[in-house]
């Protein structure tokens, strides 16, 4: 494909060798040629407070005018107190304001959850879809990704050293490629 699909990747942890950061350098890695995985950081956007609206900050605009240069959203997220991160939660709200104007709309958008527990992030992957509905982002829903045991799937250069999880993420990429297609603005 001669023009790959834009996709902002969001990871949600912002510690420097979080497993969900690992996991989304695999999937651009992995990625098929119809999409083009870009990692959009979040780390640096100062909390949403509905007071700076009228003069938001430098760091909002570029966010958000990033998330709507995007074709589609990819979301790789741990899970925290069976939610998604505060920083994650953070560039949602900052991206889906001022009201009316929200960066997300209508962007085809993917989950996938990491976790070093069996349940593979289970409850943030559930709890981030919800406020995907609400932003009317329509979010893949087969195959369904929550990656537990991510302890055990890298190894010591952060490179992703399963071949079962390998193949998955293949099989969940091309999933999502055919989801952004059908539901990309043209």
């Amino acid at each position: 494909m001669s023009n790959p699909r834009d996709v902002a990747v969001l990871v949600g942890s912002l510690r420097k060798g979080a497993f969900s950061r690992k996991m989304a350098n695999a999937l651009i890695a992995l990625a098929p040629p119809q999409l083009k995985l870009e990692i959009v950081e979040i780390g640096n956007l100062p909390l949403y407070n509905q007071d700076l609206d009228e003069h938001p900050p430098k760091e909002w605009t570029t966010f958000r005018e990033r998330i709507r240069r995007a074709d589609a959203v990819l979301f790789v997220t741990p899970e925290y107190n069976r939610s998604v991160p505060a920083p994650l939660k953070n560039a949602i709200d900052v991206g889906s304001r001022p009201y009316g104007s929200s960066a997300w709309d209508g962007k085809p958008g993917g989950v996938i959850s990491v976790s070093p527990g069996a349940t593979g992030g289970f409850g943030a992957n559930h709890h981030l879809r919800q406020s995907l509905v609400f932003l009317n982002v329509p979010a893949l829903q087969q195959p369904e990704a929550y990656i537990g045991g991510a302890d055990k799937l890298f190894d010591e250069s952060g490179a992703l050293a399963n071949d079962s999880t390998r193949g998955f993420l293949g099989k969940y990429l091309t999933a999502y490629a055919n989801w952004v297609e059908r539901n990309a603005a043209r």
